[in-house]
């Protein structure tokens, strides 16, 4: 195959889709979904069918127990497919809204409207099921897409292409508008973030290296995050009972999350008494600790932290642990170290934590609540295509509203400037 041909022709095509798309009406986009979801539940064998292929492969080639899991399409990850299709049909449409509307001097009205951004490629690993949430996700907000699942689901992600296809079709929508890159060849990937003619944005989920080798490759502008450094700051005015709690359920809820907590901020003034029961609740939990000298001196059997665990996203039972010197101290770490993706603090003051809120630096920032919810579900989005902790246009979960963009409308009635 040539690649770069492939990959002009699946561009055009993405782009005339893209027109189509935007100017469809938002039952078309919703029939869309639903016939998808009809068209998952018909092809359950064909899909079964499509992963077995893909996990003999991958067993061969000695993929890892969780990588094996996050391939897997089982019975139930199907039926979540197929309940998120409606659930996104569900939505309310973003195309089309005008906000801000204001009469200016001149007589004319000055307002935006929300549009769709046009072709969204996104690059992914693993799991097949992120296929389908992707695509829905793109469509329903009035976008094309090109995705380029991983190689070794290819067989799944093509059965699953087939089900947006005849979706696609039922609603009278061009199949170009969702095409899932037929080729395992790598430098796919690099055509598809070299092609600003075709592609308007590109948001990749993965490890850290795919993200930043797209981040440093693309010419396309990049919709990411590259890791998940999240804290747990406990203040000096904290309740006792409710920072443990949260600091559990960040840590502990799930470990392999990006919005998992990776290190813990503890206030000096309160450092002896709420260490040992946050001590006592890790170990409980089997979690390893590693901390600076002043949570040592209060916990000696915790493992010296070194610099580089403050800049680590375990995606383990591995916790950082460290004392600061309040709020200041807490506000400094946090800048200095995190990831700019979800940082909370654990307080009863009010004027602590609107501080907090005001000058941490993150996409997401908390008060009393665990980091894992920082989440398009949990937020109201209804779903998610990623997080952003840039600063431009979409930043923290990114739902339907951040795959559009608006322009201004203006309207008068003859009017001319004088």
């Amino acid at each position: 195959m040539d690649v770069k041909a492939y990959m002009v022709e699946v561009g055009q095509q993405a782009r005339a889709a893209a027109a189509q798309v935007a100017r469809s009406a938002t039952s078309t986009r919703n029939l869309a979904l639903l016939a998808m979801a009809e068209a998952l539940d018909v092809a359950r064998q064909e899909l079964a069918l499509a992963n077995s292929r893909d996990l003999e492969k991958a067993r061969e080639n000695g993929l890892e127990p969780a990588m094996m899991d996050r391939l897997e399409l089982t019975a139930a990850r199907i039926d979540d497919m197929i309940a998120g299709l409606h659930q996104v049909a569900s939505l309310a449409d973003p195309i089309g809204e005008i906000t801000n509307m204001t009469y200016r001097p001149s007589g004319i009205q000055v307002g935006k409207m929300r549009v769709p951004l046009g072709v969204i490629g996104i690059i992914y690993e693993s799991r097949p099921n992120v296929t389908m949430e992707a695509a829905s996700l793109c469509i329903k907000s009035g976008n094309a897409a090109i995705l380029r699942g991983g190689s070794e689901a290819i067989h799944s992600n093509q059965a699953i292409a087939r089900c947006i296809a005849r979706g696609l079709a039922e609603a009278g929508l061009p199949d170009s508008a969702v095409q899932v890159i037929k080729t395992t060849d790598r430098s796919a990937v690099g055509e598809l973030i070299t092609m600003p003619d075709y592609v308007d944005v590109i948001v990749p989920r993965g490890g850290k290296g795919l993200i930043e080798r797209i981040s440093r490759d693309a010419r396309v502008p990049v919709i990411k995050h590259l890791d998940g450094i999240c804290h747990v700051y406990i203040d000096s005015h904290a309740d006792p009972e409710k920072a443990i709690s949260i600091a559990l359920n960040a840590k502990t809820h799930r470990y392999g999350t990006c919005n998992t907590m990776e290190t813990l901020l503890v206030d000096e003034e309160i450092a002896e008494d709420i260490l040992p029961l946050l001590g006592q609740a890790f170990e409980a939990k089997e979690v390893e600790l590693r901390g600076c000298e002043k949570t040592r001196a209060v916990l000696p059997r915790v493992i010296a932290a070194t610099e580089e665990d403050w800049h680590t996203e375990y995606l383990a039972p591995i916790l950082a642990v460290r004392v600061v010197s309040g709020l200041d101290g807490a506000i400094a770490h946090i800048n200095h170290y995190s990831s700019r993706h979800t940082d909370s603090i654990v307080t009863e003051n009010y004027t602590r934590a609107r501080r907090f809120i005001t000058e941490v630096d993150s996409a997401s920032v908390m008060v009393n609540a665990s980091t894992r919810f920082a989440d398009g579900f949990e937020y109201g989005l209804g779903a998610e295509i990623g997080i952003s902790t840039d600063k431009i246009h979409a930043r923290g979960p990114v739902g339907l509203e951040g795959l559009t963009s608006q322009k201004y409308v203006v309207f008068g009635d003859g009017h001319v400037r004088t």
